[in-house]
């Protein structure tokens, strides 16, 4: 055997125990999200970001604390409102006792940033961040200062309550991997929950990797080769959501104002990579592609008002696509 290939070979096993360990370490203190704690570490491994939708109350912020601990990662939490300013997220110069200016960092500067409710502040404020996102560091006074790596934002919005919210334009949108839904647990897991946290001990996770180790998991899932077919299957997948495209379909006529870009193409290859490899495949199929493409195009298309008089779910829409 190839011994490069008998690395990767091994690289990849490596993989799949590591998640099945973080899985482990995870569930000790989240009950349930299955799905959501998935395409989270999926964002992770494939460098990617992710947007979190749910109502208060869903454990948002211990998830992202507790993958922060479990991956060895240094955590920041941001809570946006009508009033924060970009200094706020990025830094700021100071004069110090020596009349020298000196650059402080601001919570930004971390592995993982919770940014909670990004859609309470304001566009200005919004774009510090998601400049951060897209370009790996942040230029304050006219100096560009790279950020940690690895680096993964998890934004929070609360679907149920947009009074005074500012929500995120398209092009903003799309720089999010994932769109996740949060749902309710069910009525054993909420159970499970307050008997976990209720008590006099609650669980705790062990660290289990390290930024070497996630970093080396990145570089892997990328070196991961993609058959024609597959790449096809998502380059094609993501034209048909595009109205006028050869190839749409009649849904996508009737309900579909705008469709993905290119950078959904390039998630649904990336995830499905990552997908295959935490399962323990050295190459993605196209089950891969259908099991990452809905939290990738969710928040790609946008429904006309057709979609929205008849009441059709985006969910819906990319269900008849698949």
């Amino acid at each position: 055997m190839d011994q490069r290939f008998s690395s990767d070979v091994e690289a990849v096993q490596q993989l799949v125990s590591s998640y099945k360990k973080l899985r482990n370490e995870i569930g000790k203190v989240i009950v349930g999200q299955d799905e959501v704690v998935r395409d989270v570490l999926i964002s992770i491994f494939s460098k990617g970001h992710c947007l979190l939708v749910g109502v208060p109350g869903l454990a948002k912020t211990l998830l992202v604390n507790t993958i922060s601990q479990v991956l060895g990662l240094s955590f920041s939490r941001i809570q946006f409102t009508p009033d924060l300013m970009p200094s706020d997220i990025t830094g700021i110069e100071i004069l110090d006792e020596n009349r020298q200016f000196k650059f402080i960092k601001g919570p930004v500067f971390a592995n993982i940033i919770l940014a909670d409710e990004i859609n309470r502040t304001p566009p200005k404020t919004q774009a510090a961040l998601l400049e951060a996102m897209q370009e790996r560091s942040v230029t304050v006074s006219g100096k560009r200062y790279a950020l940690d790596n690895p680096f993964f934002v998890l934004a929070t919005q609360n679907p149920i309550e947009q009074e005074g919210t500012y929500p995120l334009p398209e092009a903003q949108l799309d720089r999010f991997m994932f769109n996740v839904f949060l749902d309710y647990p069910s009525f054993e897991e909420e159970v499970m929950v307050v008997k976990n946290t209720t008590g006099e001990k609650t669980g705790t996770a062990e660290k289990v990797l390290d930024e070497k180790e996630i970093i080396s998991f990145q570089n892997l899932i990328r070196k991961i080769p993609v058959p024609d077919n597959v790449l096809n299957y998502a380059v094609g997948l993501t034209a048909k959501t595009r109205p006028g495209a050869s190839n749409k379909t009649s849904v996508v006529n009737d309900y579909i104002a705008w469709g993905a870009g290119p950078r959904a193409s390039q998630f649904l290859v990336i995830g499905a990579k990552c997908h295959a490899a935490i399962n323990g495949k050295f190459s993605p199929d196209i089950e891969d592609v259908k099991t990452v493409a809905v939290p990738i195009l969710r928040h790609r298309l946008v429904r006309n008002y057709k979609a929205e008089a008849d009441s059709v779910p985006i969910e819906k829409i990319i269900a008849e696509l698949l």
